[in-house]
């Protein structure tokens, strides 16, 4: 069997990968597909594209955004979205603008509790424009402040810590849109880390393609009731082990093996909706 992992990070957000690494990691692992979906950027795809090519992998572009229905922080990944879209860039340029602000005032926040690092520092220690948190604790364990990334985020980085700052985000239904204007599909992330299954029969009916059954914190049981769930609603099927390289000690990628009928299902979906759209109108009427 072929296998695939929808959900991985490098450097150009909070991953610790370069786009030619993770390639090289995931020609080891023998997986015959991946998927970059680094948080509200698409700048890593073009290089990603490439070293996969190179390792004879089959690449998705995609990417990651934060969003939010009914007071519900979820993340939506968008698959197969044109990474030139003009409108993409322009909404990733500003969640990026965001994102450093939110830095600044995380460290602010350290600051007043006497711990000196810059926000000039942890954005050296990215060297992304789509820094995050983990870059904050990378610089407090830099500085001797923490021991590790764990100790970083449950003393100060942690919702409701002391430097913990929310994050912005846009509606579900306006990221739905914005990932379908780029010729993309919206896929919920992890929903089982949301547990909030009562929004997502809300979010198909706004367009959400597929759910992310398969993760790295999804039990066995958990992952069987997402599919179930996948199937009832008649959306698509996904899976990725959410890889941040060596973030979160070993490296994640490949722990979860997404069977590739998976991906070819996607690309069946990406297929009809190209074909839908460039059919004229009096075709379209008579589509099932």
């Amino acid at each position: 069997m072929m296998f695939a992992d929808l959900h991985l990070h490098t450097n150009f957000s909070d991953g610790t990968y370069t786009p030619e690494e993770l390639a090289g990691r995931a020609r080891e692992l023998r997986l015959a597909a991946v998927a970059l979906t680094d948080h509200d950027t698409v700048e890593g795809c073009a290089r990603m594209a490439a070293a996969c090519e190179l390792a004879g992998l089959e690449f998705i572009p995609a990417t990651e955004l934060t969003a939010e229905v009914d007071g519900n922080e979820l993340h939506l990944l968008g698959y197969f979205v044109d990474t030139q879209n003009p409108r993409l860039l322009a909404e990733m340029t500003r969640f990026q603008r965001v994102r450093q602000n939110r830095i600044r005032e995380m460290v602010a926040r350290l600051n007043q509790l006497n711990i000196p690092i810059q926000a000039d520092a942890v954005f050296g220690i990215a060297n992304c424009r789509s820094p995050g948190r983990p870059h904050v604790a990378r610089a407090l364990v830099m500085g001797g402040f923490c021991a590790n990334l764990d100790e970083a985020f449950e003393r100060f980085l942690k919702k409701n810590r002391p430097a913990w700052v929310p994050k912005f985000k846009i509606s579900a239904v306006d990221a739905i849109e914005l990932i379908h204007q780029a010729d993309g599909l919206a896929v919920m992330a992890h929903p089982g880390l949301n547990r909030a299954d009562e929004i997502i029969p809300g979010l198909v009916r706004a367009g959400l393609d597929g759910v992310e059954c398969f993760h790295t914190k999804h039990t066995p049981t958990a992952s069987e009731h997402y599919v179930r769930l996948a199937n009832e609603l008649g959306v698509l099927i996904t899976g990725g082990s959410d890889c941040h390289g060596l973030n979160k000690g070993k490296p994640l990628i490949g722990t979860v093996r997404l069977p590739y009928e998976y991906v070819e299902q996607l690309k069946a979906a990406i297929a009809r909706r190209k074909s839908n759209a460039s059919a004229p109108p009096s075709a379209l009427r008579t589509l099932p």
